[in-house]
C-alpha cells in the first residue's frame, strides 16, 4: 500500500516541477509545506475522483442504513469509527447520526468534504465537554439568581 502523502517544501515544486509531480507515482498526494501560509496538497485528478467516489458510496451507505431503520447497526459500529462518540449521551448520538447522514449526502452531491469535517469537529467538541466533568458541570448547571430582563431582539425591516 502506498503512503497517504509525502511532505516536502513548496519550493521543491517551484524549482523541480516535473520531478515533484513524478513523486505522485509512489504516493497518493504531496503535502507542500509553506512558511507563511497554510500547507497545500497536490494529487492526481484520478485519485481525487476515487476519493470522491468513496465518500459518495459511504454517504449513500449511511443514508441507506438510516432509511431502512438500521440505526442499531450504525450505533454499534460508531465507537469504532469515532471512538470519542462513547462520551455522548444516547439522544445526542441519534442526533449526530441524523445530521451526519444528511450532511454526508449533501457533501457528496457537492463534492465538498468541508461540511462533514466541520460537523464531526463540532460533535467531537461536544464529546470533549461530556468527557470532562468540570466544564460539563459549568455548562449544565442552573445560573445563580436572576439574570435580569432579557432585551428584545432588534427588528430588521
Amino acid at each position: 500500500m502506498t503512503p497517504a502523502y509525502e511532505e516536502l517544501p513548496f519550493s521543491e515544486l517551484l524549482h523541480h516541477p516535473a520531478a515533484t509531480a513524478q513523486r505522485l507515482d509512489t504516493v497518493r498526494a504531496l503535502r507542500l509545506r509553506r512558511r507563511d501560509a497554510g500547507d497545500l496538497a497536490l494529487m492526481r485528478v484520478d485519485q481525487l475522483e476515487r476519493d470522491t467516489a468513496v465518500v459518495d458510496f459511504t454517504s449513500r451507505l449511511l443514508a441507506g442504513l438510516v432509511r431502512t431503520e438500521n440505526t442499531a447497526a450504525l450505533r454499534q459500529v460508531l465507537p469504532e469509527a469515532l471512538p470519542w462518540s462513547t462520551f455522548l449521551p444516547p439522544e445526542d448520538v441519534d442526533a449526530m447520526l441524523t445530521e451526519l447522514v444528511d450532511t454526508a449526502r449533501g457533501a457528496a452531491a457537492l463534492k465538498e468534504l468541508t461540511p462533514i469535517a466541520l460537523l464531526l469537529a463540532r460533535w467531537r467538541h461536544s464529546a470533549e465537554i461530556y468527557a470532562d466533568p468540570a466544564p460539563l458541570s459549568i455548562l449544565t448547571r442552573e445560573p445563580d439568581g436572576d439574570l435580569g430582563p432579557a432585551t428584545a431582539p432588534e427588528v430588521s425591516g
